[in-house]
């Protein structure tokens, strides 16, 4: 390697390494998920009397959201979310540990009481997204689930007190695993929610 690409590789290694965490799944390379992963438990933190939260599948959808209310490791920028279909997900252990975050959020999350970690979201109002449930899957013991598919609310970090002047470190790390950055969802998600919007305002027909 020449001198020139050398110091190229140097400094982009350098600047990627003292960089804040984005979350741990993604500082240093995405997993691809298994494609026939069939779900698993989740856990709270808890060093005994966990809450269990059983999947019937592998998530959809599967995120890094930059947002303020989704639960995200010590230390990380961004949590990692997916969804998946609500008859897809039970509480199979210690369900009086948890409470709702915040009742008058469009998704209600629940979070264990003691440790603080948020086990599902589920929504419960009129909303394009009712019928699936929002999980943290770095919260089971089993590998294969699917892999972050791109990163949501980019920008929504700086409002919660990230130096703005950093934001194109923050993409360019994103970039550099394969993922593409948004400042709101991404494009086909965006779709699916102005189409149920379109669908709900459109006038019924008169016979």
């Amino acid at each position: 390697m020449s001198a020139l690409p050398q110091r190229i590789f140097t400094y982009v290694r350098n600047t990627f390494a003292m960089a804040p965490s984005l979350h741990p799944s993604i500082d240093n390379g995405i997993k691809k998920g298994d494609a026939n992963f069939a779900g698993g438990k989740l856990f709270c933190h808890c060093p005994s009397n966990k809450v269990e939260v059983t999947l019937g599948s592998n998530v959809l959808h599967n995120h890094a959201c930059g947002c303020s209310k989704c639960w995200k490791p010590k230390s990380a920028l961004f949590s990692v979310v997916g969804v998946i279909p609500t008859d897809k997900l039970s509480v199979t252990a210690n369900q009086q540990k948890l409470h709702i975050i915040d009742k008058s959020a469009a998704i209600q999350r629940n979070a264990c009481k003691e440790c603080g970690v948020h086990l599902f979201g589920r929504i419960e109002v009129d909303h394009p997204f009712k019928g699936l449930d929002f999980v943290h899957t770095e919260l089971s013991d089993k590998s294969g689930w699917q892999e972050p598919q791109f990163a949501a609310f980019v920008s929504s970090i700086i409002e919660q007190g990230f130096d703005p002047s950093q934001i194109d470190t923050v993409r360019s790390k994103f970039k550099s695993v394969g993922l593409e950055t948004y400042d709101v969802l991404s494009p086909p998600l965006m779709d699916a929610i102005a189409t149920y919007t379109a669908q709900k305002n459109k006038p019924s027909s008169k016979l």
